[in-house]
């Protein structure tokens, strides 16, 4: 995955191709700080047109556009309002995000699955992920958590998506 807002951070911060930089999206609310490093899977494009969302859980902090070669461990299930590119509302849509468990994190080498998680840890990542978009209008919903086969499936679904506007027209 690619670091976007480090552990720690209290802005979102997102990489603008057009640019070739990070840009502040948004503050986060008063009090709200990314409990681990946030970012995306390269190469994919999830339903909400943006790259597929992706946090890796450990205890360090890293640096913005930082790559972080990880173990997909599982899927928390998302489902929010959605928009279209001119700001309309579009209906609801989902908005996964993938949990990683980092390769170079030998302390973390036997984590295999979500589900081996505190159940008190996967309620509190389900609160950030309500409250990070406190002020969005998106009106988040969690559906449910699924471990390392759905998060490959979400990743190979998203990497799918992305595949058809490489392809040229002949």
């Amino acid at each position: 995955m690619v670091v976007e807002s480090p552990r720690g951070a209290t802005v979102k911060l997102k990489y603008e191709p057009a640019l070739g930089a990070r840009v502040v999206a948004r503050p986060l609310p008063v009090g709200l700080v990314y409990p681990y490093d946030w970012g995306f899977v390269p190469g994919t494009r999830a339903v909400d047109g943006d790259p597929l969302d992706a946090m890796v859980l450990w205890e360090t902090p890293t640096y913005p556009g930082v790559v972080i070669e990880g173990r997909v461990i599982g899927v928390v299930q998302l489902e929010q309002n959605g928009k279209g590119p001119d700001g309309r509302p579009l209906g609801r849509e989902r908005n996964d995000r993938v949990i990683v468990a980092p390769l170079k994190a030998r302390r973390l080498e036997q984590l295999k699955s979500v589900y081996e998680l505190p159940a008190r840890l996967r309620k509190e990542l389900e609160h950030f992920f309500i409250a990070v978009v406190f002020s969005q209008n998106k009106d988040p919903r969690i559906i449910g958590w699924g471990g390392p086969s759905e998060a490959e499936a979400t990743i190979d679904a998203a990497t799918r998506a992305v595949k058809p506007s490489r392809r040229r027209s002949k």
